[in-house]
């Protein structure tokens, strides 16, 4: 399991009182390690456990405020990566779940692993925590549908053989064919690279061989696991799932080949257990007869953005490091345009400082300019081209003074500041000195703590005057509403949750570098955490 955290402090509390369909307990005595959960078909009562075992690891998983449509399969996906899961428990009426895992061990794994990276389903975060149950009984007659399924996944985990007896529905799995999965990235709005695909595929066992290509105006990718009990695994979890934020969703099939030959190690295409393989320079990494497949695909070279639960946990933190060009990433220059093109602002409010103040969370920003023909649109050029990728992926699309920005990239190589003396009634600013970059230090904190805008923010430097009430106030002044603080024990810092992210990033722009008295500003940046 390379790329599961598991290190990762657990900030999951127990619920105080987990619905279960009608449950009860076999033997209620106080002996927590011997209690069993049944499902007995009476929907109207709630199960409390007398002995609450707060914070205790359990291999059964509470899986709350999951979408409405969801299948036992998606469900299950999620614990496949950490292990066997042996038994399921769908509470429909509730949008809850329970899913029980083969060890405590694998549990705790995939709480970890879910704590540091927001789970989702159908594009809706979920919330994992640890029963109190420490082992799942389910009556088949009333859980057939999921028991079914579970039977069906554990079957191609284990033998990969052709399953007989059970009635399977859709949506559940079939056996693996082939270790090669055909991937096909629709929405393509950023760039998706091939490490970008073994980031995410490694998950689920080692990926030997990638081929990617362009074919039908599409990139697509061969990928060849040692396993075809993998390329299943990997298949059952990432389907449909998007890479980024609402986008570049993963469409995955198996392959009619059985493996893939490849001759050139370069950025289309690796054979991991070849390394001695040439890189081509260039050269197509198919047979000829599949080389018109290709296309020349050279904005696929750019750091991944918006970061989505299918990137590994540190992911993040690597993006960011090499948005500051201080991490090589293979295939990415630090050079690229840096220059991004804003549009669909809002005239009446946007000033050179709030467009800086907002990209300053994604990067240094060098220069504004809001074009004076045109002032619902501005030129921003930020240090470097990893920095402009990653202030679009996270910006595109996100609303600011009421309106929905457009972000892409501009094809000016610089922003042109008025010349000496020239009035340009304050729609160009140079920022290249300010004292606000975030991420000019090398090994700063802020190359681990880049996120996509959200409502929870995170604030810090706090001079020890300053209360709780003070800063609600303060933000819920920006126009917004408070809904949640949370001080961290030292008081120095703290989560406030807006009600929308909108709020949140007008509230960011208000108030980051705001004067807190005792010499200390205030610093504003969002937050993955909610309160």
């Amino acid at each position: 399991m390379d790329g599961i955290v598991t290190d990762v402090a657990v900030g999951v509390k127990r619920g105080s009182d987990e619905l279960l369909s009608g449950s009860v307990l076999n033997s209620p005595n106080s002996n927590m390690s011997s209690m069993v959960v049944t499902a007995n078909g009476n929907d109207n009562k709630k199960f409390k456990s007398e002995d609450k075992m707060d914070g205790a690891p359990s291999r059964v998983l509470h899986i709350r405020k999951l979408p409405g449509e969801v299948t036992e399969t998606e469900v299950i996906a999620l614990g496949l990566p950490f292990g066997k899961v042996t038994n399921i428990l769908m509470l429909k009426g509730k949008n809850q779940a329970f899913l029980e895992l083969a060890t405590e061990e694998a549990a705790i794994t995939m709480v970890n692993y879910y704590t540091a990276v927001t789970p989702h389903l159908r594009n809706q975060p979920i919330y994992i925590q640890y029963s109190n149950h420490k082992e799942l009984k389910t009556d088949n007659t009333l859980n057939q549908r999921a028991q079914a399924v579970l039977q069906a996944v554990t079957a191609v985990q284990a033998t990969n053989a052709p399953i007989s007896g059970t009635t399977v529905s859709e949506s559940a799995v079939t056996p693996a064919q082939s270790p090669v999965l055909r991937i096909i990235i629709d929405n393509m709005y950023y760039p998706v690279t091939l490490d970008v695909l073994h980031q995410i595929f490694s998950k689920f066992g080692a990926v030997l061989k990638i081929i990617t290509f362009t074919k039908n105006n599409q990139f697509q990718a061969l990928l060849q696991y040692g396993d075809p009990v993998n390329a299943q695994q990997a298949k059952l979890a990432l389907d449909g799932q998007n890479i980024y934020n609402a986008c570049c969703t993963l469409r995955i099939d198996f392959s009619k080949l059985v493996n893939l030959n490849v001759k050139y190690n370069n950025d289309k295409s690796r054979d991991y257990t070849r390394p001695d393989l040439p890189s081509g320079d260039g050269q197509p990494a198919l047979d000829p007869a599949i080389a018109a497949a290709f296309a020349k695909e050279t904005s696929l070279l750019a750091v991944p953005g918006a970061l989505s639960p299918l990137a590994i946990p540190n992911a993040a933190a690597a993006a960011a490091a090499a948005a500051a060009g201080r991490v090589g990433m293979p295939g990415v220059s630090a050079g690229g345009n840096t220059v991004l093109l804003v549009s669909n602002l809002n005239e009446e409010m946007v000033t050179p400082q709030s467009l800086f103040t907002l990209f300053g969370v994604y990067g240094d920003v060098q220069s504004v300019k809001i074009l004076y023909n045109k002032k619902d649109s501005a030129l921003i050029q930020m240090a470097d081209g990893n920095q402009s990728q990653l202030a679009m992926s996270h910006l595109n699309g996100q609303k600011m003074y009421g309106k929905i920005i457009r972000v892409t990239l501009s094809k000016h190589q610089t922003v042109q500041l008025p010349r000496e003396g020239l009035d340009d009634q304050g729609l160009t600013k140079d920022f290249g000195n300010s004292p606000l970059h975030r991420f000019k230090k090398p090994g700063s904190k802020n190359f681990q703590n880049i996120f996509p805008p959200s409502a929870t923010l995170h604030l810090s430097n706090i001079p020890p005057s300053v209360a709780e009430e003070d800063l609600r106030t303060l933000f819920a002044n920006t126009g917004g509403t408070v809904k949640a603080f949370k001080f961290f024990q030292d008081h120095k810092m703290a989560l406030l949750q807006m009600s929308t992210v909108e709020e949140a990033i007008q509230a960011l722009i208000d108030l980051h570098n705001y004067n807190l008295g005792e010499n200390h500003h205030l610093r504003v940046s969002f937050s993955k955490s909610t309160i």
